[in-house]
């Protein structure tokens, strides 16, 4: 059987129209404790997801824990570029037994779902396990996830993709976005993205832009 292959993407990658996305617990009193990560690395990839995502107008949830009593608010990376958006603040640590969360996650309609956030055993573990086992396409942003050791952190990776969650990164997530450099609306969106959150790769784009006038989407 000869296969053919044709220009369409796969699948399985994520484009800004047919997922929401769920950022749950950047806050404070979760970030102390979380060593898989430097805050400031979690913090500089959490930006870059959310950054990206209100960009490409993805549908998100930000969920916090005891925000008032406890855990403090959510960091200001992640709210600023939603200005005016309600947080939905729980008691409960599995997202998914919360109930304006749940309200919220069905009104937008989307079958697949992103997940990032503090901690991975606990906060991300609960609701992608959750949403999985009620059908749900489910994936977890994990360099914008942290927990207490590498241990917790690579164990409940590890569970999560044994029960069928895809495991992507944060750069990842704005690049598959993008996917194509000649989407001229959204490139100068996406590298001020980049060179802002991206890292290496965003002084390489500087660089590139500075020196030589250089584009991705050029031939």
């Amino acid at each position: 059987m000869t296969i053919t292959a044709t220009p369409t993407p796969g699948k399985t990658l994520l484009s800004p129209t047919d997922h929401a996305l769920i950022l749950i617990d950047f806050q404070s009193q979760m970030a102390f404790a979380t060593k898989s990560i430097s805050p400031e690395m979690l913090r500089n990839n959490a930006a870059l997801v959310a950054n990206a995502a209100a960009g490409f107008n993805v549908p998100t949830i930000l969920t916090t824990v005891a925000e008032k009593s406890f855990s403090g608010p959510m960091f200001s990376e992640i709210t600023d570029p939603f200005p005016g958006q309600k947080l939905l603040d729980r008691t409960s640590m599995n997202t998914w037994e919360d109930a304006a969360v749940i309200d919220e996650v069905n009104r937008i309609g989307k079958q697949r779902l992103v997940f990032a956030g503090l901690w991975t055993s606990v906060c991300i573990v609960g609701p992608a396990l959750s949403a999985i086992e009620q059908g749900f396409e489910v994936y977890v942003i994990t360099d914008a996830s942290g927990d207490i050791s590498d241990e917790a952190h690579e164990r409940a990776v590890q569970r999560m993709v044994q029960a069928g969650v895809r495991p992507i990164t944060s750069l990842q997530y704005l690049l598959e976005m993008q996917r194509d450099w000649a989407r001229t609306e959204t490139y100068d969106m996406t590298t001020g993205i980049a060179k802002k959150w991206g890292g290496a790769y965003g002084i390489g784009i500087t660089y590139a832009k500075s020196m030589f006038g250089a584009s991705e989407g050029g031939h």
